[in-house]
């Protein structure tokens, strides 16, 4: 009996695959699943040695084809607001709730739904089914599984990346690189600071480098496709000492950029590397580029086709979809929700919006059929 997606979306959510821990008991699932539809599948270990990404193929992967791509990770899922045990779908209305279920086990379900008709169809071009995870800290899993596409299948040529998009084809999205800054000092009472050194104090300097230049950026280059149009910097954490009368030896705080098409999201951190100071150094948490697709590309023209939408230019989010364009491979984002529920408390996806997924995955089978 073929599993209905929102079957499919109840067992994904039901694996608790929370950014940064072990996913072989969902991958596992995947595989099981493929397998049983004759599918020939490839599981790539991390070098973390606990995660996996996934590749799989209908068709002839010795032709060029079109890449479905998601990521299977989720954020942590603490916050009180949950009417219920976050990895257990639950149902209200036209309503399937849960963590992931938006963002994005739901488009990984409709994939996997409409697996059963496409390998019934003569395939002009293979579907694969890219699979990835940690996402959500900074796109880390799917570069090595892109590093790893030119041993599993022909140059392809696309990518359709199912973040929430109402199903509205997306064209750009900004890039985006993540710091950390780690100072370490000296500790000693408060009342002798010239017996020690105050490893917050010596981030200050680039801290406040990290807001001038947040603020510079405003009158920098823009792109009224983003909102805002420009890119952008905030320090979004700051951590250090353990009491008020104890100098702190140890401070960290971390920072990200946001950068518009056409600009290194590293360079926006540049001038805060170049104010570290003595005791002070920079870890670079993650990296991804913008994504800048032609409107007049012909991805741009299947995707419209498919999903019944016409492209929307920009959104600020990132996705991996900057990373397979900058393989090489032409990429556009598409998916099931609103960005908008995703990384909340009672995240949800609607059947509709499910059952609207599965629909257009299978309407790229038969245009690749006809």
């Amino acid at each position: 009996m073929q599993a209905s997606g929102a079957a499919l979306l109840e067992q994904l959510v039901g694996f608790p695959s929370v950014v940064g821990t072990p996913n072989d008991g969902l991958m596992q699932f995947v595989a099981d699943y493929l397998r049983k539809h004759g599918m020939p599948f490839h599981l790539l270990k991390g070098p973390e040695g606990d995660r996996y990404n996934l590749f799989a193929t209908i068709g002839d992967a010795s032709r060029p084809g079109y890449i479905l791509s998601g990521h299977v990770d989720v954020v942590p899922a603490g916050e009180p607001e949950w009417l219920g045990d976050p990895f257990v779908l639950r149902r209200d209305g036209g309503r399937l709730i849960g963590r992931g279920s938006c963002d994005m086990k739901g488009y990984v379900a409709a994939v996997l739904a409409a697996v059963p008709e496409l390998v019934g169809m003569e395939l002009s071009a293979p579907v694969h089914i890219a699979l990835s995870y940690d996402e959500e800290a900074g796109c880390r899993g799917v570069p090595h599984m892109i590093a790893a596409l030119p041993d599993l299948c022909a140059p392809p040529l696309g990518c359709i990346v199912g973040e929430p998009t109402g199903l509205v084809p997306v064209l750009a999205h900004k890039g985006k690189a993540a710091l950390r800054l780690v100072a370490e000092g000296r500790s000693g009472h408060s009342s002798r600071p010239d017996q020690g050194d105050n490893a917050i104090h010596a981030l200050l300097p680039a801290l406040s480098v990290a807001r001038k230049q947040a603020e510079a950026l405003r009158e920098g280059p823009q792109d009224d496709r983003f909102a805002p149009p420009y890119s952008s910097l905030q320090i979004g954490t700051v951590q250090g000492g353990q009491a008020l009368n104890i100098i702190p030896d140890h401070a960290e705080a971390s920072m990200e950029a946001r950068a518009i098409a056409g600009v290194d999201p590293k360079t926006l951190l540049a001038p805060v590397m170049a104010a570290l100071g003595p005791g002070v150094r920079g870890e670079w948490l993650s990296t991804y580029p913008a994504l800048s697709l032609e409107a007049d590309h012909p991805l741009a023209a299947l995707a419209a086709h498919i999903s019944g939408h016409e492209p929307l230019g920009a959104v600020s989010f990132g996705t991996e979809a900057g990373l397979f364009q900058q393989a090489g491979i032409a990429s556009v984002i598409c998916g099931p929700g609103d960005i908008a529920r995703a990384h909340r408390p009672e995240e949800y996806l609607t059947e509709d919006e499910l059952a609207g997924a599965i629909a257009m995955i299978l309407a790229l089978g038969r245009h690749l059929a006809s």
